[in-house]
């Protein structure tokens, strides 16, 4: 059983894209969904610096396009199969909707458009941040986040959670850490999936009624607590509400395993949901398909574990 993963915001770098102009039609699909989104996403995929494509309204884009892109590529317009399962991290769950069915690629980058100039306009309003602890145990590290006003805004399992709040309290808990834990402070531009998004969503919330959707043609799992969702419109508004509220990518590998998935095949820009799978997911095959150099061991993936 095959599962195609979508990386969230803080996986992107620089010139990413480049190798994939390389594949027929993708700068041209590039160029289409520019002309959707507003952005030059050749240019920022390519020649921007890490801090142009830190800014949240160019990330979020930029990283469902990637992942879009690649998906097109693996699984061409009248070819043959589709994944058994599909799940994307926190933006990432926008490019998932869009691989099941549930949006068109243009639906899926309007409503990425909107949720990342919200979310920045949200971040703009006070200084926040996020902020990886990595080790430690489980519920030290729960009990440490709290104690600081945060938010464990991303529990990603395999030791991974990602504390989310005010700059001042970051830097509290990073002078007060739980005990076994490193803290590693994330390239984001704020505080998302916590309280401080309130706005993003209500921006998203008066967009979502007018999206054309569609019921998920495939499973596709979802950030709240890792259920299947059976219903796009449904799909749709967790999506929505999922801005100011913790992804539980924990939840998501556990379903992973319930469901029987034998192999994973991350995204790009890739490396991060392979990683946390590596740790949490013993005898499941992965690959972070980074570069079209790594196209052919994805379909043979694909071919020997596709149900």
């Amino acid at each position: 059983m095959i599962l195609l993963a979508s990386p969230g915001q803080g996986a992107q770098t620089p010139g990413f894209l480049q190798p994939w102009l390389e594949i027929p039609g993708v700068a041209d699909r590039l160029a289409w969904w520019s002309a959707v989104t507003g952005l030059d996403l050749v240019r920022y995929g390519t020649t921007a610096d890490a801090e142009e494509i830190r800014d949240t309204a160019v990330a979020q884009p930029l990283l469902v396009a990637a992942a879009l892109a690649a998906f097109e590529t693996l699984y061409p317009a009248g070819g043959p199969g589709k994944p058994d399962v599909v799940a994307g991290h926190s933006v990432g769950e926008l490019s998932a909707a869009a691989i099941a069915g549930v949006l068109t690629p243009e639906a899926a980058l309007v409503l990425v458009r909107e949720r990342g100039r919200a979310m920045a306009e949200a971040a703009a309003v006070t200084d926040t941040g996020m902020t990886a602890v990595l080790g430690g145990e489980a519920d030290e590290v729960l009990e440490s986040i709290d104690k600081h006003g945060l938010t464990p805004a991303n529990v990603n399992g395999a030791g991974q959670v990602v504390a989310a709040g005010t700059v001042e309290a970051l830097a509290a808990f990073a002078e007060d850490p739980p005990a076994k834990a490193r803290l590693r402070s994330l390239s984001v531009a704020g505080a998302f999936h916590t309280e401080h998004m309130a706005p993003a969503v209500d921006r998203l919330r008066a967009l979502a009624p007018g999206a054309p959707v569609a019921d998920p043609r495939t499973t596709l799992l979802q950030n709240r607590d890792g259920a299947a969702v059976a219903s796009g419109r449904e799909f749709l508004g967790r999506l929505v509400e999922q801005v100011s509220a913790p992804v539980r990518w924990d939840a998501c590998m556990d379903t992973m395993r319930e469901l029987g998935v034998t192999a994973i095949i991350e995204l790009p820009p890739a490396g991060t949901l392979t990683g946390l799978a590596r740790r949490a997911l013993d005898g499941v095959e992965r690959l972070a398909l980074k570069t079209p150099a790594e196209l052919d061991k994805a379909r043979e993936l694909i071919e020997a574990h596709t149900s």
